[in-house]
């Protein structure tokens, strides 16, 4: 079995943007990592790395995440 290709950097990248857009819905909001954290079923590392862009989250993260913060997941996506 050959090991996994490296993630390519336009991929990296997307991640750090959506991590940004999350983090800024986030803070508009006044809430904490943790908050948000509690109120879409995640813990506080989750969101931090999800925020920095070193975690490859799954869908359902991110639709829990988008309804926490009251935004449509396609807000969080947009390029």
């Amino acid at each position: 079995m050959l090991p996994p290709e490296p993630t390519p950097e336009w991929v990296l990248a997307r991640r750090r943007a959506l991590g940004a857009s999350i983090r800024t819905a986030r803070k508009a909001r006044g809430m904490s990592q943790e908050l948000l954290g509690e109120r879409s079923a995640a813990d506080r590392q989750t969101i931090n790395r999800i925020e920095l862009g070193h975690h490859a989250t799954r869908i359902d993260t991110l639709f829990r995440i988008a309804r926490a913060l009251e935004v449509s997941l396609s807000d969080l996506v947009r390029e």
